[in-house]
């Protein structure tokens, strides 16, 4: 999902847009990081959700709100 969203990560002959790659390694170290973190399941699943579904906003509001959220 993370990898086939959002707008232009792909060039025209499909090719992955070396932008959309680091978008994606950023993404799956956020999902690695929410899942290490001492939360309980429903937070760290919300969490993911939101990083995994909007991945470039998502992945900017944990970084602001969520990562050094207790």
């Amino acid at each position: 999902m993370m990898l086939a969203s959002s707008c232009r990560r792909f060039y025209a002959d499909g090719s992955l847009a070396p932008w959309g790659v680091l978008l994606a390694i950023l993404d799956i170290w956020a999902l690695v990081n929410i899942f290490g973190k001492p939360w309980d399941l429903s937070k760290k699943l919300i969490w993911a959700a939101i990083v995994f579904f909007f991945p470039f906003g998502g992945l900017i509001l944990y970084y602001l709100f969520g990562r050094n959220s207790s």
